[in-house]
């Protein structure tokens, strides 16, 4: 029998977030304090889920999203500096130790991944040497951990909790996002070794000109001196403006771009970005889960945007982490798939206990091409996301896989 949902549409007032005048946009990368706790709180998830997955078939009570990373310390120098202390990355809240009589491994599973993660994706951070790990997860209360054992065709929420997500990205966030990314990538590192991970991405946008101000470490066993700090410096910058004009939207006029703003060849050492490790949480700057990217990967300081931390969270019953990114899919799904809309925004809210394909309120906000009339558009957008809240069992299956960026 097919379900009723409470699904509403309705049209927004006002103009897409490219027409407003101004528009901020901000994305940390890979190696920024906040997205490497995102990341590694999230991926101890995955693994812990494949875990009682592959022991108990079911994925068991667990959030790993109190996740915080100290900073250490260390001693630049050109040609090559030290690592003084270590980091410590804190790996906190609540997991499954033990079901049916068989213990799991989850202080290992934890650390262990979290020591994988860094190893694939910070070049200059040794695992073993330069960080600490701290585990402090511990079990969940009855109360909670009993949802995973209530035998019902659709996980119940464990909170009552909302979110929201959109569609499309608007040029700004794109050119962001796909800044940062271009600026992580294995082929830029290939090109410029001394580019480190900690990346962070400001767009500002006024009518048609966008400022991009980026933050971007040098590793220093690659920089013999400040003169070659500049020379490299300035050899990304070049890189880095001609990939943007390269990815320019056509509603963009102009792109501008400053690199390491602080910089100051006055100051000497201390005037410039220099890292031993490609991160500035070896020393400056510390991190924590959901303080960085919203899980659609961008900071987008002119749309709507959820409180929750979704990295770390349970896939299969932690509606704050599975709204979060499931409204921006709908939001995507709708745009894609129904004509006449110019931007969709997605909005479900759940009731504890309650089924979470079956949200207590789900909602389209929709503005409209010209000419299109929300009588025609309304039915369809409903019909979409019907099927997407129809489809959530997969949708968190593959949650549980690791099959959606989250940060």
């Amino acid at each position: 029998m097919k379900k009723t949902r409470n699904i509403l549409v309705e049209s927004l007032a006002g103009k897409p977030v490219f027409d407003h005048e101004v528009e901020i946009v901000e994305r940390k990368g890979i190696g920024h304090p906040d997205s490497i706790c995102d990341a590694v709180m999230e991926e101890i998830s995955v693994s812990l889920s494949r875990e009682y997955l592959s022991r108990f078939g079911r994925v068991l009570h667990h959030n790993t999203d109190k996740g915080l990373l100290v900073a250490g310390e260390v001693v630049h120098r050109f040609g090559g500096g030290s690592v003084i202390e270590p980091m410590r990355l804190v790996i906190g809240d609540r997991a499954t130790f033990e079901f049916d009589g068989e213990l799991v491994p989850v202080d290992r599973i934890a650390v262990n991944t979290a020591r994988k993660w860094i190893r694939d994706n910070l070049r200059f951070v040794d695992p073993d040497k330069d960080v600490k790990f701290d585990v402090e997860l511990k079990p969940g209360s009855p109360e909670l951990a009993d949802i995973f054992m209530r035998e019902t065709a659709v996980p119940l929420a464990n909170d009552t909790s909302a979110a929201v997500g959109y569609a499309p990205l608007s040029p700004t966030e794109k050119m962001v996002l796909d800044v940062e990314h271009y600026l992580n990538s294995s082929g830029f590192k290939e090109q410029f070794p001394a580019s480190g991970e900690d990346i962070k991405v400001m767009g500002y946008r006024t009518g048609a000109d966008l400022q991009l101000i980026i933050a971007m470490p040098l590793i220093d066993r690659f920089v013999p001196d400040m003169d070659s700090y500049f020379k490299q410096k300035k050899e990304i910058l070049e890189r880095m403006k001609e990939f943007a004009l390269g990815m320019k939207h056509k509603s963009l006029k102009n792109i501008y771009i400053d690199l390491n703003s602080l910089d100051d060849p006055s100051r000497g050492m201390d005037g410039i970005y220099l890292t031993v490790t490609g991160t500035s949480a070896e020393d400056a700057d510390s991190g924590e889960v959901g303080r960085g990217n919203r899980a659609n990967g961008v900071i987008a300081l002119n749309r709507p945007m959820g409180a929750e931390a979704a990295s770390g969270k349970n896939p299969t019953s932690h509606v704050g982490k599975i709204y979060s990114i499931l409204t921006h899919r709908i939001a995507n799904e709708v745009y894609n798939a129904v004509e006449g809309i110019q931007e969709i925004y997605v909005w479900l809210c759940s009731e504890i206990g309650k089924p979470i394909d079956d949200p207590k309120i789900a909602s389209a906000q929709v503005i409209l091409e010209p000419g299109a009339s929300i009588g025609k558009v309304a039915p369809l957008v409903r019909e979409v996301m019907n099927l997407e809240l129809s489809n959530i069992v997969t949708f968190t299956s593959e949650l549980a896989e690791g099959k959606y960026r989250v940060w």
